[in-house]
């Protein structure tokens, strides 16, 4: 039985915003920045074959990774999609903003923002989901900014149910490994 389609959900409407945030542990200035950000991060990708703009946003979740800019805005760690002549070489945003966090060490996140410029939004294809699963607890907010700013809020659990991550894994040494 196919799933229902989770609700488009107005970028522009207050109440709408405000519910997200307390929803998922969010501040309306966090929400704001996980926006501007992967919005800005899209505006950057290179994707000369498919033109399919693509730019993600990680929020840190542990306090000392999470910084402020001067004018206090959440600083949030961006990426966006990058592509190549030889099209399998080619990088999802997700991947690229885990990568980058990772490489300053930042392994663990609050929320993740994506943005596209089509509509509806577009979620992250099934390598990115494994990849945030890596990183991510499965409660942790997806959202999905589409062309006009609206979004889809899903968790890591629901766009990858019954996942397979760390957690899984025998610890290194034990039998079987």
């Amino acid at each position: 039985m196919p799933l229902a389609e989770p609700p488009i959900l107005a970028g522009k409407d207050e109440s709408v915003v405000a519910a997200t945030c307390a929803a998922h542990g969010l501040t309306r200035a966090e929400f704001d920045a996980l926006r501007a950000a992967a919005v800005e991060a899209k505006d950057v990708a290179y994707c000369p074959y498919s033109k399919f703009r693509v730019g993600a946003a990680l929020l840190p979740l542990e306090e000392q990774h999470r910084k402020t800019t001067a004018d206090g805005v959440p600083a949030v760690i961006k990426g966006c999609n990058v592509e190549n002549a030889s099209y399998p070489v080619g990088m999802c945003a997700e991947r690229v903003g885990l990568g980058a966090a990772a490489a300053m060490g930042v392994t663990k996140f609050k929320a993740l923002a994506v943005a596209t410029d089509i509509s509806p939004p577009a979620s992250p294809c099934g390598m990115c989901r494994q990849a945030i699963r890596e990183f991510c607890l499965s409660d942790m907010p997806i959202i999905m900014f589409d062309k006009n700013e609206d979004y889809v809020v899903l968790t890591v659990n629901e766009v990858l149910p019954m996942s397979f991550g760390p957690d899984k894994l025998p610890p290194p040494g034990a039998p079987g490994t």
